[in-house]
């Protein structure tokens, strides 16, 4: 595998990428069902949650709907779909509950660590993300990599989310790097790889999805692998 030349900073997503999103948000549920005796069979309820909620972050990433809605309407939907009465105001609690309570869980995908722990030595690191700040933040501290990474972009400061180019060039412009020496890995094709692409950067899908759109980009199942090209 042919190792990228030139480059001097590597940029991540967070959640899906390295932060296990499904697995901690899957406890999260676990905990503020139980805090508010919602009596609903976990898993029946995530696997309606899971693709709505994706749903909603495309809408969101689109602009087309706010935070509100996208803390609203996820929950709302799911327990639409699975004909379980939840009141209004408590969809509302449950919703505040989940974002005070989801950085509290903190698994990594495996090897996050040694990958970061690799990197560290030769490149600097950044995150770009378009979770919340206030969870973001939280999240990077918990699971103690926030010390890895020199600078952090977050959507909600910078007014528009990946894939737009302007979250990039921000990113960029703070860690003081130009496109041609970064890479960025992320989980997300349209968000994290098109974006970066677009804007002049290389890419690293991290993914076990394999579509034929995919077959030009530098693609990963592990992050291990990422050894392959840095």
């Amino acid at each position: 595998m042919k190792k990228l030349n030139g480059i001097t900073d590597v940029f991540f997503d967070l959640d899906h990428t390295l932060w296990d999103f499904d697995k901690n948000s899957a406890l999260t549920f676990e905990k503020i069902f139980e805090m508010n005796k919602i009596k609903i069979h976990l898993d029946a309820f995530l696997s309606f949650y899971e693709p709505i909620n994706l749903n909603y972050w495309k809408l969101y990433r689109e602009e087309r709907i706010d935070k509100a809605s996208l803390r609203f309407g996820r929950l709302h939907d799911a327990f639409e779909a699975l004909d379980f009465k939840v009141p209004e105001d408590m969809i509302y609690r449950l919703s505040s509950d989940y974002i005070e309570h989801l950085p509290s869980f903190n698994h990594l995908f495996d090897h996050t660590l040694e990958i970061l722990d690799y990197l560290y030595r030769n490149y600097n690191l950044h995150i770009i993300t378009n979770g919340f700040e206030e969870v973001q933040h939280g999240k990077l501290i918990n699971s103690k990599i926030y010390n890895y990474f020199k600078t952090i972009t977050n959507s909600e400061k910078v007014g528009v989310k990946k894939p737009h180019p302007k979250i990039f060039n921000h990113a960029l412009k703070v860690a003081n790097v130009n496109a041609g020496q970064s890479v960025m890995i992320g989980d997300n094709y349209e968000a994290d790889i098109l974006g970066a692409i677009n804007i002049g950067m290389d890419a690293i899908f991290v993914g076990a999805s394999y579509k034929e759109v995919y077959r030009t980009v530098k693609r990963v199942d592990d992050l291990i692998q990422i050894k392959r090209y840095l």
